[in-house]
Order: structure tokens, then sequence, then C-alpha cells
């Protein structure tokens, strides 16, 4: 589904990724460990469009996304990734279903086809009797639960994440890496997870280490 051949990334005299190359494959679970400064956001930020490469190339679904730019390249992202940052990100002035929407309203959608989507992803989730709730009044757990539906709202194919338990507590990073599974199973998604969580990156189907900027196994 998604391929990286040969990317470099550099920053001024740093360089940051030296040659990586990288396949996800549908409804697979990635992980992608390493020491700090080994490169894993930089690739993620890179496989996820964010950021461009230096050289290299990224195809999904054999569609060559370097011919993406702009508008163009914005939309595809909204409609066929989806992101998990450690931080919730939520707007705190909207309620949790509110900031699930926002991705669709980006798309064009109207809100009752968003409402639909919202409902069975806050019932997955276990927040349905929490959406009408502010972040400030809920939980990390749930508000990183609410994150998670806005990542899946436009029904993406893959989702990255970066070090998304990194600000939970042990029983809610447990929930939380289980509930990656669970929507991989129930929804077909890929996932690409940059972590430090040695228990999530054992149990994804694959663990990408990184050092120095390249891939030393797989």
């Amino acid at each position: 589904m998604l391929i990286a051949k040969g990317i470099h990334k550099s920053y001024g005299s740093l360089h940051v990724l030296k040659g990586v190359d990288l396949e996800i494959s549908s409804s697979e679970i990635v992980s992608i460990v390493g020491s700090s400064g080994a490169g894993k956001s930089t690739l993620l930020h890179i496989l996820g469009t964010l950021d461009q490469p230096d050289k290299g190339s990224l195809w999904m679904n054999d569609r060559d996304l370097s011919q993406l730019k702009g508008d163009r390249l914005a939309d595809f992202r909204n409609e066929s990734i989806g992101f998990i940052f450690q931080y919730h990100n939520l707007l705190p002035e909207f309620t949790a279903l509110e900031n699930i929407f926002i991705p669709g309203f980006i798309q064009g959608k109207n809100e009752s086809q968003l409402k639909d989507r919202a409902g069975e992803l806050a019932e997955i989730l276990g927040i349905t009797h929490r959406l009408g709730h502010k972040p400030s009044e809920l939980s990390g757990g749930e508000q990183q639960r609410v994150a998670v539906a806005r990542a899946l709202i436009n029904h993406p194919q893959v989702v990255f994440a970066d070090e998304p338990s990194g600000n939970l507590d042990t029983t809610n990073a447990r929930g939380l890496h289980e509930l990656f599974f669970r929507l991989r199973d129930e929804l077909k998604l890929a996932f690409v997870i940059v972590t430090h969580n040695e228990e999530l990156a054992g149990m994804a189907d694959r663990k990408v280490v990184m050092k120095d900027g390249m891939i030393v196994s797989s």
C-alpha cells in the first residue's frame, strides 16, 4: 500500500535520514523504535506527507505522492491519512464531538454524515457518553480516544502515531494499545507507530529498528 524508497532528509548540515526503504501493507501495524535522534519522527512525518524528502520516492496505492503539491497534497492527506500525536491537540473551546468533526468539515462533509461516523467511532472507542464534554472535562485517556476518533473520521487508509501513549499512565496506555489492534481488525486500517514503549512495539505485526538515520532491523 505505502512504499518509501531511498528516503534522504537533511536539516542544514545534519543528515537525519540516510536512504530509508520501507513498505507498509494494508491492515498492518508497524512499530518504529530507536534511540532519540535516530530519525523516527522525521521518517513518520515524511511518510505522512507532513514533510518532504530531499531525495527518494513515496508511493501510496500506486500513486506517486511527489506529484502532489499544495491543495492537492492537503486534500489527499485529509482523505487518506490520519494522525495521532503524543499530545491530543484538541481545541479547548469545542466539545469532543465538535473536535472529531473538524477533519470532516475540512473535507466538505455535512454534519449529518459526520454524526453517523462519529457515533460509530465513539461506540468502538467507548466515549459515547463523553461527546458533549469539552477537553478540560475529559481524562487523559478520554482525550486521546477523542483524538483517535478525529484521526479516523474521514476513513483513512493508514494512521500515523507519534508516541501516542507517551502522556498516558500504564493502564490507559495499555488500553490505547489494545484499541489500535481492535481498530485494525474492525476497520481494516494500517498503523505506523513511533514509540519508546517496548510493550506496544512488541505487540506490532512488525518492529522496525532505526539507528543513525537508517533502518537496521525489520
